[in-house]
């Protein structure tokens, strides 16, 4: 399949100082849930800058259904209107006085109608169920409301990618499962999701593919092939997950057919028996 988004050899160097990234190449691929780990410094919040147009690649290129963008106004209204990035901290990307006036804030810089604008942002309050809020200052909203209302803003931008930093820190156990069903809503109604984690419990749980940063380089492929790969994450600076831990133990005592998937969740595995 095509990528939506691709980077083709790309590298970064901020100034003054050794590169960050380097002939990186991986793509984006519609209705596939990305995971982006690696430990802190191995260039995640650079590779989403550089996916959503706020980094210019230092070499290589950064393309949008095959052609490259470029990064004049033009180049970067086109991508920008296709990829969303939502920070870690909320605090960093909210600024209106209440949540719709922070929401409605993107459609309004796209020129819309002030119809399809107040369209959008209810479809992005439900999305993120949080319409009761509408009318609340921002300062008064909880973390968890927050981190909601800035992936609202985003999702008002009707994008085909949607990148989220780090969206489960700092939520409890409850905040975590609400906004992985919110995720899982969007993505039914045709958003492609990315997240960035540390957490390869969640990663392997929720993920299709990942891209796992490393000191060599960036390694892509299926989240279940390279999330059982201890090697791997230890170069990453990431603990195993769970889930291919247990399946392993599964399998080499004869309690898992070797073919037969493993529980992703506690809940699968006490279903095994």
């Amino acid at each position: 399949m095509n990528p939506l988004v691709e980077l083709a050899g790309a590298g970064y160097a901020y100034e003054d100082g050794p590169a960050v990234l380097s002939g990186v190449h991986f793509g984006i691929v519609e209705g596939r849930a990305l995971v982006l780990l690696g430990r802190n410094g191995s260039g995640k919040t650079t590779l989403m800058r550089l996916l959503s147009g706020g980094l210019r690649p230092g070499s290589g290129s950064l393309r949008l259904d095959g052609a490259v963008v470029t990064h004049d106004r033009a180049g970067l209204t086109r991508l920008r209107r296709a990829v969303q990035l939502v920070v870690q901290d909320p605090d960093d990307q909210l600024f209106a006085a209440s949540v719709e006036q922070d929401v409605s804030f993107g459609p309004m810089n796209m020129g819309l109608e002030p119809g399809e604008v107040r369209g959008r942002v209810d479809s992005a309050l439900a999305a993120l169920d949080i319409t009761a809020l509408r009318d609340r200052p921002t300062h008064l909203l909880s973390y968890g409301q927050r981190k909601r209302a800035a992936i609202a803003g985003a999702v008002a931008m009707a994008p085909r990618v949607l990148i989220l930093d780090e969206p489960t820190a700092g939520l409890d156990p409850d905040g975590q499962e609400r906004l992985l069903d919110v995720l899982a809503g969007l993505r039914a109604a045709g958003t492609t999701v990315v997240m960035a984690t540390h957490d390869v419990d969640l990663a392997v749980r929720w993920a299709d593919d990942a891209a796992v940063l490393t000191p060599t380089g960036v390694r892509v492929g299926p989240a279940a092939e390279l999330l059982s790969d201890p090697a791997l994450l230890a170069s990453a600076g990431l603990r195993q997950a769970w889930s291919p831990t247990v399946t392993a133990h599964l399998r080499a005592h004869g309690l898992l057919a070797p073919d037969a998937a493993g529980p992703r969740t506690p809940e699968a595995l006490a279903a095994l028996g």
